[in-house]
């Protein structure tokens, strides 16, 4: 695998972005997203206060897009948490990618004064699951009859990450 690159994410990278969280919205199954993104969805997303969330890319020496992170204070979380969101290209897993972008993100959280991190993911994506706890994230809820944009009804499994 060629060299991977992290860095804060910017206006220029949300093309990039919206095609690779695009694509993976259309492969489903990973994601409670269900339906394409607009940039200024993603803008609006990814690029909120500065102050209170982050974003992160990761590359490679070619300059294309391996995956993003983001964190931010979304949801009905508490002031001293941030929720986090994963996203690495189809066919890209598995690599250090994911791995790389969260040491990063754990820096920026620090820095923002979170005191933990929550990822809510899909309970039937096993691999965003084991992601997670491969970090270090620990079970603390369970949400189930979630129902997404299309009607889908899945279970949400919910994990914190202590900083």
């Amino acid at each position: 695998m060629s060299q991977i690159t992290i860095r804060k994410g910017a206006d220029l990278d949300l093309r990039q972005s919206l095609n690779l969280l695009n694509e993976i919205i259309a492969i489903g199954g990973t994601t409670a997203l269900t339906k394409p993104l607009t940039r200024e969805d993603l803008r609006d997303w990814l690029m909120a206060d500065p102050d209170s969330a982050a974003w992160h890319i990761a590359e490679d020496q070619d300059g294309t897009l391996l995956g993003f992170q983001w964190i931010g204070p979304w949801g009905d979380l508490p002031p001293e948490a941030c929720e986090i969101g994963t996203f690495v290209k189809a066919g890209r897993t598995g690599l250090g990618i994911g791995s790389k972008l969260f040491e990063a993100t754990k820096v920026a959280a620090r820095a923002m004064g979170y005191d933990w991190i929550d990822a809510e993911i899909r309970a039937d994506n096993t691999g965003g699951l084991t992601y997670y706890q491969s970090r270090g994230f620990e079970d603390y809820k369970r949400k189930d009859g979630i129902a997404l944009d299309d009607g889908t009804i899945v279970s949400k499994c919910l994990k914190r990450y202590r900083l």
